[in-house]
């Protein structure tokens, strides 16, 4: 179904009833942190793929919904990961979740401590395979503090499977251990192309004591990187606790890690003094980390400081180091948004984190990171977003009273998905009146937009504002659709030049699902909007198909969600949409 609106003089005078300021609370309060103001995620790793950095994390919010939006975070009901990107590192896509628990289905209970319990502190990494020359993901999770799993995936988004029938790290694991947690891990592929993991935490192992637990092990992956080569080493790192990640820094190992709660200042100074430390004792549960060129000799590993403070609003820590655009990251998690939502909404709730991020300055030559300092502004943006290009709903700056929804599991008695399923292009945003939906440096550049389509379904008014929310509205659209249809108005360019920060308010009606958006520049041969799938007998020729990440779908390639397709018309005109 696709409808040509234009904005007429009455339509528009009409929005200017609608146009006061929403008073749905935004949680960010203006700020960049938390990434996402409506989904509890935590223990973030990340990967750079094509220019997009993938964040990962644990589905706090999956435990949020399961006990009814009250009460404490036992993790117990995590059994899914939750997908963020960025290009710009200010707005930010929700690709869904990654359902561990199916997934892992098969897996053997025999022993128990082999069978897959929960999905908790994911460590990720991709290469391109040097014998078929396809990319390969590679994403590690802990099963509870038993053992560590392990998915496999051709793109950042899936569809991910597992290539295992049980856990690949657990207590039978050569070098394991046997008294602390082998969890947390920590995956990293060094210069020479080989794979490495780190795991464990938790109490101190056999022989171990509070400052130096003897329960860090790292261990060498096999080619396949799914399953372990040799057996697992230790890495000595004092008052160890969990939140175990690694990078390779000019060459050299860099293990990050949270640092328990016991403090020990003699033997602290003793430590110091035996391998010619400067560094001072690390308050609790802090993130620090130690260097080596030689991961498997134990004495190779030097501590080197602090370089993660605790948050404060969350009982643990746990973080992830990561260049990106020329600048490192320090990828965290917060208290910050439970806490906002404590305060405005008097939320009865404990433990559930938030993603967060602040700039990192790392040292490469001599593989020092300087202490971060923690903010709600967090980082500032490295590019633009370009609102020429087709944009997914889902992604946004930051919002209020929207909720996610995968429609392909939505049924038609309107029951909510509550962020249970594996990672979707099938993505879509709900909102109801007084919700909004902010994106930040959106660039319409020196000619501006000349005409916006929206695809949407459902009953209401969402009006485009910009600068901020309580500004006249400068495109309104009214959607009365059962299914996804294409909205297209026209718009007054001169409002819609250079860069902008845009919200897209819903205003009016009962609610609203939003796909996907596009802005257009005045150009009188193109195709305005994004036009429906050609039927069976129009006459189309040099029809392309392509998937999310832009790659071309040849017609015996399997793909499931949504494609982007392009074909040209008898006419020689070019016509682009999107189609399950």
């Amino acid at each position: 179904m696709y409808k040509q609106l234009f904005l007429s003089a009455a339509l528009f005078a009409a929005s200017l009833q609608a146009n006061a300021q929403s008073t749905a609370t935004d949680y960010k309060g203006g700020n960049n942190n938390p990434i996402s103001a409506s989904v509890f995620c935590a223990d973030p790793t990340a990967l750079e793929y094509n220019g997009r950095l993938y964040v990962y994390g644990t589905n706090d919010h999956q435990e949020f919904i399961k006990n009814g939006k009250k009460g404490d975070n036992s993790y117990g009901s995590i059994k899914s990961l939750v997908v963020f990107s960025t290009a710009d590192m200010v707005n930010w896509t929700f690709h869904g979740t990654i359902d561990a628990q199916k997934l892992c289905a098969t897996w053997t209970g025999n022993p128990w401590y082999k069978g897959f319990m929960n999905s908790w502190a994911p460590s990720v990494t991709w290469r391109t395979n040097p014998d078929t020359g396809k990319d390969e993901f590679f994403l590690y999770f802990a099963n509870t503090s038993h053992g560590v799993g392990v998915l496999t995936a051709d793109s950042p988004t899936g569809p991910w499977k597992s290539p295992l029938k049980e856990s690949l790290i657990n207590k039978d694991t050569p070098g394991a251990l046997q008294q602390s947690a082998n969890f947390d891990p920590g995956v990293v592929i060094d210069d020479n192309g080989t794979g490495w993991l780190t795991f464990g935490g938790l109490d101190p192992d056999k022989g171990g004591t509070n400052f130096m637990p003897n329960n860090t092990r790292i261990i060498k992956l096999q080619p396949s990187m799914t399953a372990i080569d040799g057996e697992a080493i230790l890495i000595p790192a004092p008052y160890h606790f969990e939140a175990n990640e690694l990078n390779i820094i000019d060459g050299k190992f860099a293990f990050t890690y949270c640092s328990n709660w016991s403090r020990d200042e003699a033997e602290w100074n003793a430590y110091t003094s035996e391998h010619h430390i400067s560094a001072t004792q690390p308050n609790v549960g802090t993130m620090c980390y130690m260097v080596s060129d030689n991961p498997t000799d134990p004495d190779s590993w030097v501590y080197k400081d602090v370089y993660g403070p605790h948050p404060g609003t969350s009982g643990n820590n746990h973080s992830h180091l990561h260049k990106f655009k020329g600048n490192y990251y320090h990828i965290y998690h917060s208290g910050a948004l439970l806490e906002a939502m404590k305060k405005a909404d008097g939320l009865d709730a404990g433990g559930y984190r938030s993603i967060c991020v602040d700039k990192a300055k790392v040292n490469e030559l001599t593989q020092t990171i300087n202490k971060v300092t923690l903010t709600a502004e967090g980082v500032e943006a490295v590019g633009t977003l370009n609102p020429y290009e087709e944009q997914q709903a889902e992604t946004m700056a930051t919002c209020a009273g929207i909720s996610y929804e995968d429609f392909t599991n939505i049924k038609k008695n309107g029951r909510i998905n509550a962020l249970g399923n594996e990672v979707s292009e099938n993505m879509q945003v709900r909102m109801a009146e007084d919700s909004w939906i902010q994106l930040r440096k959106v660039d319409f550049g020196d000619k501006g937009a000349a005409r916006f389509t929206l695809r949407a379904k459902g009953e209401g008014t969402i009006e485009v504002r910009i600068g901020r929310r309580g500004a006249k509205p400068s495109a309104t659209i009214a959607i009365s659709s059962d299914e996804m249809s294409d909205y297209t108005v026209d718009v007054d360019a001169a409002k819609f030049i250079g860069q902008k920060s845009i919200f897209f308010m819903a205003t009016s009606g009962t609610e609203v699902w939003l796909d996907a958006w596009q802005f257009a520049e005045d150009q009188p041969d193109a195709i305005h909007g994004i036009v429906n799938r050609p039927s069976e007998t129009d006459k189309s020729v040099n029809r392309k198909s392509f998937d999310l990440q832009g790659r071309q779908l040849s017609g015996s390639r399997q793909h499931r969600g949504i494609v982007i397709e392009q074909y040209t018309d008898e006419n020689g005109l070019t016509h682009t949409r999107k189609r399950l």
